[in-house]
């Protein structure tokens, strides 16, 4: 066999691996919940990984690439599939970056590490998952060890482990048994050790040594038991700061949700937690250093998602027309995303203030839209440069529509002309977008000063053309002030009404707007997005 290839090619390689297999992996995801994105959230935390490593010099030393690759993982993780596995990683490394031994005794070594440091990471710890397959094939590696198995043997015995622990999964975890399915998180680590290995021997990723893993698979069923008393949203973030203590916050999160994992060191942590308040949960951990990466996922309307595509014909999705143009946008709330839908978004990327997808993220919207052309609406400032970042490596031609509130989008997706050109329909939906007048009402995260003048933590504040304009107590009358600011000259004044705001308090926004502007016609909706009580348009 000829040299195998370097570290960070095998890292590659089996993240490739998973990729080509995340959606099969989706399809097994029914625990903790239904809600099919455990594959896609392994894939991207090891393309986290992978672009942490592209950054590094040919020449890097094993422990620069191990901190690379826990330091990606780290940044990059996704669910509580991807935290878990970027703890994996972690103590892969741990013992990889600081080896004195080679060979089989390496690969138990570091297997046994990556097993202690992802058990310490899950505050309950259940059997039939990824952590009971992991454990197996650390167990196989030391078994290798004492039977002074040399280390091609010692691979092929583990990864063998890894598969017969998969296939056990449905025995452990009841779940996995009444729905008919392997752990996918399981399932997925089975398809990174296969791919690594095809890669270390330089050969084809074999899928039959991965498939028996899978075979129960053949019996899936959509999950309808969806309890509305199971926690709403996943919500997961970055929290920097200095001296953190992750007890501490590991405490608060378990008293605000379930399926909580804080991972990371005193300066930066991992947060994910199954929540009912992550408004709640934000609102706590930005009194103790700054937040990054934010991602809320209604994991209701996930598992909807995963239970109608389960119910589609296995070729439906090839027998949809391929359009002449489809569109991505990026939105959260249920009601932004139910307009947006209506108004011909083929691909909703969750995202926003705070919650920027990355290039990646939009990449797949845009793979997943079967169209000639797409064109992405940001909606956000901060995601222009992700969103360009998609032009040249997309699969089909693709534009940017510059928009940056969700306002904005729904008057560029009313301008488009489905039957032009990509480049005339981009011009005529960025001039649409370009008239329409926005305000948002939020609420001050820390002291500071604008051109309003000082402006205290807790505040509410009125923004327009990004600039904090209005400053108050009370989010009707912020919101009331802000629409006075924004509203001359204007037809139409449209109200999204946030997660936060009644229906009472919205009615009571428009009919105030409605006595002081009888000019306008209002329209008012429940966007149900985070942290803003109120966004607003003018036209």
């Amino acid at each position: 066999m000829a040299s195998p290839p370097a570290f960070p090619k095998l890292v590659s390689s089996a993240a490739d691996a998973l990729r080509e297999r995340a959606e099969e992996v989706n399809r097994l995801n029914v625990f903790p919940v239904p809600d099919g994105d455990t594959g896609t959230n392994m894939a991207l935390t090891m393309d986290a990984v992978v672009a942490e490593l592209e950054q590094l010099p040919p020449d890097a030393s094993v422990a620069t690439i191990c901190q690379a690759i826990t330091h990606g993982s780290l940044m990059g993780a996704r669910g509580n599939s991807g935290v878990i596995l970027s703890q994996i990683l972690r103590g892969l490394c741990e013992a990889i970056g600081a080896a004195d031994t080679q060979g089989t005794e390496l690969m138990a070594s570091a297997l046994e590490r990556a097993t202690t440091v992802a058990f310490q990471a899950v505050r309950k710890p259940v059997e039939g998952t990824m952590l009971t397959v992991l454990r197996d094939a650390s167990k196989a590696a030391r078994a290798a060890v004492t039977a002074g198995d040399d280390l091609d043997t010692s691979l092929d015995n583990v990864l063998a482990a890894t598969v017969e622990s998969v296939r056990r999964t449905p025995d452990l975890l009841p779940v996995l048994k009444e729905n008919g399915v392997v752990d996918a998180g399981g399932f997925g680590l089975a398809i990174l050790g296969e791919g690594l290995l095809a890669a270390w021997r330089g050969t084809e990723f074999d899928l039959d040594i991965v498939e028996a893993a899978s075979a129960p698979a053949l019996a899936i069923e959509p999950v309808d038991d969806w309890d509305d008393d199971e926690y709403l949203y996943c919500t997961e973030f970055l929290l920097y700061g200095e001296s953190l203590d992750r007890e501490a916050v590991q405490s608060f999160v378990s008293s605000r949700g379930g399926s909580e994992l804080v991972v990371g060191e005193d300066d930066l942590l991992k947060i994910h937690v199954h929540t009912n308040d992550p408004g709640g949960v934000l609102s706590h951990v930005t009194t103790l250093g700054e937040v990054a990466e934010v991602h809320i996922n209604n994991m209701r309307r996930q598992t909807q998602a995963r239970t109608d595509a389960l119910r589609a014909e296995p070729d439906d999705a090839a027998s949809v027309p391929e359009k002449a143009m489809g569109f991505v946008a990026v939105g959260a709330g249920d009601g932004i995303k139910e307009i947006l839908t209506s108004l011909g978004v083929d691909t909703i990327v969750n995202g926003g203030q705070t919650m920027n997808p990355s290039t990646a993220e939009l990449l797949e919207a845009v793979e997943k839209v079967r169209a000639k052309s797409v064109i992405i609406l940001p909606n956000n400032k901060n995601i222009h440069m992700a969103a360009q970042q998609v032009v040249p490596i997309a699969p089909v031609p693709v534009a940017v529509v510059p928009t940056t509130s969700v306002p904005e989008a729904f008057a560029a997706l009313l301008a488009a002309d489905h039957g032009s050109g990509l480049e005339e329909v981009t011009v005529a939906m960025s001039e649409a977008a370009a008239l329409v007048r926005t305000g948002e009402v939020t609420t001050a995260v820390k002291d500071s000063k604008g051109k309003v003048g000082d402006i205290t933590e807790g505040q509410v504040i009125g923004i327009a053309n990004h600039e904090i304009e209005v400053v108050g107590e009370d989010v009707v009358q912020v919101a009331i002030e802000l629409a006075d600011m924004i509203a001359p000259d204007g037809e139409t004044l449209t109200l999204l009404g946030g997660s936060d705001m009644s229906d009472e308090d919205l009615q009571r926004l428009a009919d105030a707007i409605a006595a002081a502007h009888p000019e306008l016609e209002i329209e008012h909706h429940h966007g149900g997005q985070p942290l803003y009580p109120v966004i607003m348009s003018v036209e």
